[in-house]
């Protein structure tokens, strides 16, 4: 989409990911967003030349390119997925790094669920002045200003994070309304037949 100078209005998302990332949150992210019309780019934190890597639970995924490849461009949105090892990796991207120091600097938007707010973003010192979450294993060594351990997402400010991958779907949608409004959030959630009703046995 472009306006009326000719720019292009496209949101453009960055979802970072690696060998052991939770696949649950990958794809979770990557669709919902991509159901909102947001470009997202998926970028390798892997040696392999493939673009390949192996999730947590064995799921193959194939990214868009190496995260070399996304090197001082600039996104609305950094949304890191979570899972141990995948998180670890994540964390040592030199490349990644820089992203998202430049995100944090600029005031873009960013996020991360599961094992990747404390990993990634807490050790990092991007959370010292944030309210956050994250998967209750990484509560009482997640570096931040405060830890929220009653809500399935924490907004503050520019920064979005969530709990694990039974959150995933409210994470993304958060990420919908924070890039594209409610409106937008709506939209996608509606045809996602999103439900607190307890299952009916037979």
């Amino acid at each position: 989409m472009l306006d009326k100078k000719g720019n292009n209005m496209t949101k453009q998302a960055l979802v970072p990911v690696a060998d052991g990332s939770e696949e649950i949150e990958v794809v979770t992210i990557i669709d919902v967003l991509r159901r909102a019309g947001v470009l997202v780019t998926v970028a390798s934190v892997s040696a392999s030349k493939d673009l390949k890597i192996t999730a947590a639970r064995g799921t193959q995924i194939v990214a868009d390119c190496d995260i070399k490849d996304c090197a001082g461009k600039v996104w609305d949105l950094i949304a890191l997925p979570g899972g141990i090892a995948g998180s670890e990796i994540l964390a040592e991207s030199d490349v990644l790094d820089q992203l998202l120091h430049t995100q944090v600097d600029a005031s873009g938007l960013y996020g991360a669920i599961c094992a990747a707010p404390a990993i990634v973003l807490g050790d990092k010192g991007l959370l010292a002045d944030k309210t956050a979450t994250c998967h209750p294993q990484f509560y009482q060594s997640m570096k931040a200003k405060e830890v929220d351990t009653e809500s399935r997402v924490v907004v503050d400010g520019n920064c979005v994070t969530s709990q694990g991958p039974g959150t995933a779907i409210d994470f993304a949608l958060e990420l919908v309304e924070q890039l594209c409004g409610v409106v937008k959030r709506e939209e996608v959630a509606s045809p996602l037949v999103l439900t607190t009703s307890p299952t009916a046995y037979y």
